[in-house]
């Protein structure tokens, strides 16, 4: 059994609640996607910079990424929940009364342009201004937390509940938690030493699709998904970094990396071939933007668990080998613009090509 259930295993309520909060995720994921990459492109173009694109060795697993922060580039961290967060949860994600997201608060971090009306209700997802409200936050330090509001038994709200929040659980808990879930360990990091607890560490990143020590917003968010891992529901964590130039989504599905890429016109004309599309569709529905003769696109990467990444079928203690894989590219699709609504992600390799 998974530690979120299945549907199959909810009540009537909670699978409505489970519809619900994937039809608003779907949403999220569009306008992250504009927030996170073409937003930032457009950035660049306004400072008449070159943007950075990310280079196909990038998305390898295992790959490194070069240690060069792009202040153009939008960074953010959002955490999205099924259900509320418990209080017993403050400890290691503050979500507190200080940080709730009151218009005092909001005043007082000076988040709010003061030509800015603060109307309490858009920070719930069901507001038609809600997106405009959660850019004026995107950019706050730390995390923001959107959770579901216990409004009552029938009604299902899922509001901006805090900003600022921060993730302060130990990396090398977090290693001890997913090293146990594996069963490379029966209790604690250190009980096979202090190398294999190093190695421990250094594969909590592997897992997680990052490389050893990525920066302080991916570590937080890679932290914050295997701590919710504790709740019995979905929790979905997304990063973006100026550093890989990616949107990061980490879920029950796993993690995935969405980034732009630049193509050939022949490629483009290629692409849009093999799927039976005219060229003037495929650049109406999938180009965001021209240099050129090229076509700047969405990219996304699905990355998937090898088996040396999930648990073992006989639940035994095992022994890490650290030359081994724990994820693998599993899906490559050039995905369409945000808002485009009748056409689907295409397969594209372009990592192994």
């Amino acid at each position: 059994m998974s530690y979120w259930g299945y549907r199959e295993q909810l009540s009537q309520v909670n699978r409505l609640r489970r519809s619900y909060y994937e039809l608003l995720r779907d949403e999220f994921d569009q306008h992250l996607v504009q927030y996170a990459l073409i937003d930032s492109y457009d950035n660049f173009l306004k400072k008449k910079l070159k943007y950075p694109f990310v280079e196909k060795r990038e998305l390898k697993p295992r790959a490194r990424i070069p240690d060069v922060e792009y202040e153009s580039h939008n960074a953010f961290l959002v955490i999205f929940q099924e259900d509320s967060v418990p209080a017993s949860y403050k400890k290691y994600i503050h979500f507190l009364n200080v940080n709730k997201t009151t218009k005092a608060n909001i005043l007082q971090s000076k988040t709010l342009p003061l030509t800015v009306t603060f109307d309490r209700y858009q920070k719930n997802l069901d507001s038609a201004h809600f997106f405009n409200f959660l850019n004026l936050l995107l950019p706050v330090d730390y995390a923001l937390l959107i959770q579901r509001v216990p409004a009552s038994q029938t009604q299902i709200r899922y509001s901006l509940t805090h900003f600022h929040v921060r993730i302060d659980w130990p990396i090398a808990e977090a290693a001890e938690s997913m090293a146990c879930r594996l069963r490379y360990i029966s209790k604690e990091l250190y009980e096979r030493g202090d190398e294999y607890a190093e190695n421990i560490q250094k594969k909590f990143f592997e897992y997680y699709g990052l490389p050893v020590m990525a920066g302080g917003r991916r570590t937080a968010a890679v932290i914050a998904a295997e701590y919710l891992r504790k709740t019995p529901c979905l929790s979905t964590v997304y990063v973006g970094s100026s550093e890989s130039r990616a949107l990061m989504r980490i879920s029950e599905r796993g993690v995935v990396k969405t980034v732009l890429m630049k193509l050939s016109k022949t490629r483009l004309d290629q692409i849009a071939a093999e799927h039976s599309l005219k060229l003037s569709t495929f650049s109406k529905k999938y180009v965001v933007a021209r240099e050129g003769r090229s076509g700047i696109c969405i990219f996304q990467v699905v990355y998937s668990n090898t088996e040396h990444g999930m648990p073992p079928v006989d639940g035994k203690l095992r022994e890490i080998k650290p030359d081994l894989n724990w994820i693998r590219v599993s899906g490559q699709y050039l995905i369409p613009r945000p808002g485009v609504l009748k056409y689907p992600p295409l397969p594209l390799n372009i990592i192994y090509s």
